[in-house]
């Protein structure tokens, strides 16, 4: 597997409105867009960091992932994200390897990129993502 980069660090919010001012405002970063991904139950907003981002992630469902989190985790960083040079064969790599994974193959993620999630159970309890952009 080649991971080229910490591709961005997800962190759940209650209200993106209500946190988006500390990142822009506080820390001076850009705000690079929302965008909602109805399959996933959440909105997500981008703040560019070097070559990486922040991502807030705000639950459109109170039965969402990002939602259930919240509730029993609270706000804060929910997952972190690699990005790697070809997510199918890293999904093949993991599984040969034996690591439990949340997604057998990659689906689409925001920003259209193909992501997949490995289960915190095989990860030492870190909730993370696989990415791969064609960008």
């Amino acid at each position: 597997m080649n991971i080229l980069k910490i591709d961005h660090l997800g962190i759940a919010v209650n209200s993106i409105d209500e946190r988006k001012n500390f990142w822009t405002d506080v820390l001076g970063l850009s705000f690079a867009g929302a965008e909602t991904v109805q399959e996933q139950k959440v909105t997500t907003a981008f703040f560019p960091v070097g070559g990486s981002e922040v991502e807030l992630l705000e639950s459109t469902s109170p039965d969402g992932p990002v939602a259930k989190y919240i509730e029993k985790r609270g706000e804060g960083i929910q997952h972190v994200a690699f990005r790697v040079e070809n997510i199918d064969a890293a999904l093949e790599e993991l599984k040969a390897k034996g690591i439990q994974l949340i997604d057998q193959k990659p689906r689409i993620g925001a920003g259209g990129a193909k992501i997949a999630f490995l289960h915190p159970k095989a990860t030492g309890g870190i909730l993370v993502e696989l990415c791969q952009r064609d960008s």
